[in-house]
């Protein structure tokens, strides 16, 4: 068993029926299993990499696995909001605002989407630049509070909480896995950018 195997195995296992989102068709009605279960099969069959953390020590030492694991100690951190940076601040974690210096893109996020293992983010994270602008590698942030079932729920939550200001350039990080020849031939994935990504997920509920 690799190292990401054991570091990224899914966070905390239960029990359940054997039949779940994998083996069902397309078309079938939804299982109703938790949205932290659904979140977990979905981003996983995306490509993503996450890391379940009790405590924010927890964070700061899966932080510190993923760096030495990507031989990323010498590479400053693309961030775009302030907040974070302070919150990691002398972690040893070092941080640029220009994202031609980095290798990494460090952010938080709007939501997780259960339904099909996005990260919904928005202005407040990438403030105007596109996707394709930001480092291959990106290192998400984000609590167990912020999962949601579908994006429609999570554009709710994003209007009744932000109001008179709703942020703009709102969009889903989903595809964390090289893009191979067949997907290049699948509509559902033209103009999509392909993204190395790490969830660093807190408990907060």
């Amino acid at each position: 068993m690799g190292f990401f195997d054991k570091l990224f195995g899914g966070g905390k296992k239960k029990k359940g029926s054997k039949e779940t989102v994998q083996t069902r068709g397309a078309h079938m009605p939804d299982l109703k299993i938790p949205v932290d279960e659904k979140f977990t099969i979905q981003f996983k069959k995306n490509g993503g990499k996450f890391i379940y953390c009790d405590t924010f020590e927890e964070v700061l030492e899966g932080l510190q696995n993923i760096i030495t694991e990507n031989h990323w100690e010498q590479s400053a951190f693309f961030i775009l909001n302030g907040a974070l940076e302070d919150r990691f601040a002398n972690h040893n974690v070092r941080f640029t605002r220009s994202a031609a210096e980095s290798e990494v893109f460090f952010t938080t996020c709007e939501h997780l989407i259960a339904q099909n293992g996005s990260i919904l983010v928005s202005s407040n994270q990438l403030l105007e630049k596109k996707l394709s602008e930001i480092p291959e590698n990106i290192v998400v942030f984000a609590t167990t509070s912020q999962l949601v079932e579908s994006i429609g729920e999570g554009l709710k939550i994003i209007k009744k909480k932000y109001r008179q200001r709703i942020p703009a350039n709102i969009t889903t990080l989903k595809h964390f896995k090289p893009t191979t020849e067949e997907d290049s031939l699948d509509f559902l994935t033209y103009g999509s950018s392909s993204k190395h990504l790490y969830l660093l997920l807190l408990e907060d509920l």
